[in-house]
């Protein structure tokens, strides 16, 4: 079993975020969505996130709905990807995410990572944690059902202009 912490980075560590944000490979599941947020790249799905935004989005994530860490390999004592959650308020839920990055992928991250993250939500009060993304997106799926999180809802939303079905899936904590 890996051994792993989550850990919440202070303003100077944001150069990883950075970094994973405009790596293809690690951003390509994000690509093709209609959403308008700043750096967005429709395209690859890549962020852009220069150092002189990285004050602003560090004060945003200091609110109590918002947590941000990274998955940080003590032995190799290396980053290897993040995992967040906040609350959405137009659907009244929190919302959680996990990215690897790509070279890291398919090395047992990504269960540990979000147990701990599970764990974490839970010590903080939330009592429910969703997430949703392509149906088809079979290694995800299995990720949070192993996890014990269980489908809720189908969807459907725009990608590349195309209408994709997609999964609703929540934990009880």
């Amino acid at each position: 079993m890996k051994n792993i912490e989550l850990y919440v980075p202070k303003l100077k560590d944001y150069w990883y975020e950075e970094k994973i944000q405009k790596d293809l490979l690690s951003m390509n599941y994000n690509a093709g969505y209609d959403v308008s947020y700043y750096g967005y790249h429709y395209d690859t799905g890549c962020i852009d996130f220069p150092k002189e935004k990285w004050k602003e989005t560090y004060e945003k994530r200091k609110d109590k709905n918002k947590y941000f860490a990274y998955i940080k390999d003590l032995d190799l004592n290396e980053y290897v990807g993040y995992v967040n959650y906040h609350y959405n308020g137009n659907e009244n839920r929190y919302e959680c995410g996990i990215l690897i990055e790509n070279k890291y992928r398919g090395c047992g991250y990504s269960k540990l990572a979000l147990k701990l993250l599970c764990q974490v939500a839970k010590e903080n009060g939330i009592k429910e944690l969703y997430d949703n993304f392509e149906k088809d997106r079979d290694k995800a799926l299995q990720l949070f059902k192993s996890a014990g999180f269980k489908i809720v809802e189908t969807q459907t939303w725009k990608k590349f202009d195309k209408m994709v079905e997609g999964v609703l899936i929540k934990i009880d904590l």
